[in-house]
């Protein structure tokens, strides 16, 4: 699919998070050829401010009818090509909350505009060329990114460090296709193909292909996190635990069994990576209904996370209820965390277990907790963080894309070494030229892209 502009209408929606009786700044935005038309029957700017592109204005919004004013607000006007979108874009900057941003998009509405759809400004911008496929993904990750590593490798994909090795493997497939064409149609008046050249390049992309690739688990576990749930028998110290490691009291601590009912949740960011950690309650034979409810949820978080913490109480050792929640949880990556390692002389000792790693802890007085996040961090990189640029992380539709590509490759690696004639090289070949051009938004469809974008917000 060729980029093409959008249809000349002009779209207008809130572009910052509304919140009742907070915030101090509210943004509506407009992008599109009746968008300064619209700010100009709107906006009041007192004196001889200037009209002009990048230039901010000082003024009050008003209702074109009756002339009553709205919100004191500011302007910025940037004007095509120069804008987000490279059409017209009006910003007005309002007073926070709901009601003056509301009103002010409603009469903006009223003036010719239409409400937005989810992800139609940074669509726009990619229609009209102002940005590639992977920046326009890279923009939503930004957005919706829970730590300083997430935003970071974000940013790195809004400057293209992804699209650039994605073009330039595309590059040489092109070069390779014409190369192969040429001698189909102009065999006699060409040198031969130089096959062991072309060999060498396809080996070369193909290893380029799978480096990118290896960075989809590092992509995926710093868009969604990682999920890690405490268990154990009741009274060994979880809640403390999660108390400790988030630097807060979330969980409530007692020294009666069965005092966490429910999972508690705490999000933290260790090393750049998101992590969601959930406290639950003790696993046990319970008779109350209640614990059994709690219990049964323990269960479940714990088969749903991506590390289980088994936690151990270093007083009592390991016991049979150990053994029996240890065998429900074995399947799952684990920890073993020995706690109120502080209230014994020696460590007691653990049964003869599959290689796991242990980690020991005084959660009460918040010491262990560094060897415990390096211990994850161990598991983590043993298993996902395989990747050697950290700079790429790519989504689940790249990798998907990508795999295709890797796929056609290898094809074509085949159809050489099985000397099949030089038609059948093209058949492999496009494939991959397509599915690198998916990436970029070289080659695309409208069903592609109304997925992607309908998880923007609409503000974006």
């Amino acid at each position: 699919m060729t980029a093409q502009p959008l249809s000349q209408d002009t779209i207008a929606a809130i572009a910052t998070a509304i919140v009742p009786q907070q915030g101090s700044v509210g943004i509506v935005r407009l992008s599109g050829p009746e968008s300064v038309s619209i700010a100009r029957t709107l906006f009041h700017a007192p004196g001889r401010q200037a009209w002009e592109s990048h230039r901010i204005l000082y003024g009050y919004v008003r209702h074109p009818q009756t002339e009553q004013i709205i919100d004191e607000a500011l302007l910025l006007l940037m004007l095509a090509p120069r804008s987000y979108t490279r059409e017209d874009v009006v910003e007005f900057h309002c007073h926070g909350g709901i009601m003056a941003v509301q009103q002010v998009l409603t009469l903006c509405l009223e003036q010719r505009a239409r409400l937005a759809q989810p992800g139609e400004f940074t669509l726009r911008a990619f229609l009209n060329g102002r940005l590639d496929l992977t920046q326009a993904e890279s923009i939503a990750d930004l957005v919706g990114a829970e730590s300083p590593q997430a935003a970071q490798t974000a940013l790195a994909g809004l400057q293209g460090k992804l699209a650039h090795p994605i073009r330039q493997l595309r590059a040489t497939c092109l070069d390779i296709l014409a190369e192969v064409e040429a001698r189909i149609d102009f065999e006699d008046d060409l040198p031969p193909l130089d096959e062991e050249a072309i060999k060498q390049q396809l080996r070369q992309a193909l290893a380029e292909v799978e480096q990118i690739l290896a960075t989809a688990d590092r992509g995926e576990l710093l868009r969604t996190g990682l999920k890690v749930a405490i268990v154990g028998r009741p009274n060994v110290g979880k809640s403390s635990l999660l108390n400790a490691w988030s630097r807060s009291d979330r969980a409530i601590v007692t020294e009666l069994p069965g005092t966490t009912r429910d999972v508690v949740e705490s999000r933290l960011v260790v090393a750049g990576i998101p992590v969601q950690v959930l406290d639950t309650a003790g696993i046990r034979e319970a008779t109350d209904r209640v614990e059994q409810i709690g219990v049964e949820r323990s269960r479940t978080a714990a088969q749903s996370a991506d590390l289980v913490l088994l936690t151990i109480d270093a007083q009592t050792g390991w016991t049979d209820a150990d053994a029996m929640i240890y065998e429900q949880v074995k399947q799952r990556p684990l920890i073993l965390v020995l706690n109120k390692i502080d209230l014994v002389a020696s460590p007691p000792p653990l049964p003869d277990l599959p290689p796991t790693p242990t980690v020991k802890t005084a959660a009460a007085h918040q010491q262990g907790i560094d060897a415990l996040e390096q211990a994850i961090l161990s598991r983590v990189e043993a298993g996902a963080l395989q990747a050697a640029n950290f700079d790429l992380a790519i989504n689940q539709r790249q990798a998907a894309a990508l795999t295709r590509a890797k796929t056609a490759l290898q094809q074509v690696q085949a159809t050489i070494a099985d000397q099949l004639p030089l038609d059948f090289w093209t058949i492999d070949l496009r494939s991959a030229i397509q599915a690198l051009g998916e990436i970029t938004g070289e080659e695309i469809t409208e069903s592609v892209l109304d997925q992607i974008f309908s998880r923007f917000c609409i503000g974006k």
